[in-house]
């Protein structure tokens, strides 16, 4: 079972809800231990004092205040502690807002509060069909590992989901910040480029389904350490697009209009990695998109994202759990069944 990173209480007016506080979310990023070239030894990151070179031990280091012309003020945890009393058990909420006035710019993180105990479910129930029923994010603050935060306690089905959130001297203004940004745009009655993308978002619409979504990048990392393992040649990925010129750039929209709807004449249209024609998305005209693979394609060039990418547009069935060969065989084998 998972267990809190924080526990407290939910207060508001007079009602108190004791909770506690779990990550709704984990990193699948691929982490590696430091080595120096050449050699099996790893490096370790250390916390040695710059002045003697020797290691310092954890509960010896406190924390320095840089105030300027090389002084510090030095502060022990202890002393951050006692200048919140009671603030680090206590979630208080100040207002009740609608949740879609909170820009999604706001957003930092996303935690699950649920009851400590049993005793506390049945208030936790009530406080999150009221909010469930009037659609509104409570906001409140509370102090976790010695740092205040803005959060704002929603309804996720049968979950308090809480975010944590920026205040609002901390998201930067992109007009004082960002070069480059353009000014407002002037099209005529007739803007070609402007119909042309409206177009093209529309044909590219679909539903969100974010399982349809994953990171492909770290499959690329993956597959280079299982290519490596196995003294495969590494593939190299191709170099990132050219930028679109203004002059090219009613050509490049109407192409792609084309191809997301099928229609392209095939001199600029997309292809998928196996090399068979791109998957229609849904709306297009095929309700359930194209399922089919070419038996005849080299899938052993092909990465585990693509293989993984065909087997389930050829609804394979256990690809979730196979390894990068045994998906080119599923496919292959599956493509040659549907062809």
């Amino acid at each position: 079972m998972a267990r809190a990173i924080w526990t407290g209480a939910i207060t508001f007016g007079l009602v108190s809800i004791p909770v506690g506080l779990f990550a709704a979310t984990e990193d699948h990023t691929v982490h590696f231990h430091q080595f120096e070239r050449g050699t099996s030894d790893r490096v370790r990151n250390q916390r040695v004092n710059e002045r003697t070179g020797e290691q310092v031990d954890h509960g010896d280091i406190v924390k320095g205040a840089d105030v300027g012309g090389g002084d510090h003020v030095v502060v022990e945890p202890s002393e951050l502690e006692s200048i919140a009393p009671g603030r680090s058990q206590s979630l208080e909420i100040s207002d009740f807002v609608d949740l879609d006035e909170i820009d999604p710019l706001y957003f930092q993180r996303t935690y699950w509060l649920a009851p400590t105990g049993d005793g506390e479910a049945g208030p936790y129930a009530l406080l999150l069909q009221a909010m469930t029923e009037t659609g509104r994010a409570a906001i409140g603050t509370f102090v976790m590992r010695g740092k205040e935060y803005l959060a704002a306690i929603r309804a996720d089905r049968d979950v308090l989901a809480l975010e944590t959130l920026y205040f609002a001297d901390e998201v930067r203004d992109p007009r004082a910040e960002l070069e480059h940004l353009p000014g407002p745009r002037r099209g005529g009655r007739d803007d070609r480029e402007l119909d042309m993308a409206t177009r093209l978002i529309e044909s590219m619409s679909a539903r969100w389904e974010p399982e349809q979504y994953h990171d492909t990048y770290r499959e690329r990392v993956e597959q280079l350490i299982e290519d490596k393992r196995r003294g495969r040649e590494v593939v190299t990925e191709a170099e990132a697009p050219e930028p679109t010129g203004m002059s090219d750039l009613l050509e490049a929209l109407q192409r792609s209009v084309d191809d997301a709807r099928g229609g392209g004449s095939g001199a600029g249209k997309s292809r998928r990695p196996d090399g068979g024609e791109p998957r229609k998305r849904r709306g297009s005209g095929d309700p359930d998109g194209d399922r089919s693979a070419d038996p005849g394609t080299d899938l052993r060039s092909a990465t585990k994202a693509e293989l993984q990418r065909m087997a389930r547009e050829l609804d394979v069935p256990g690809r979730s759990s196979m390894n990068r060969d045994e998906l080119a065989d599923a496919v292959g084998s599956a493509g040659r069944k549907a062809s």
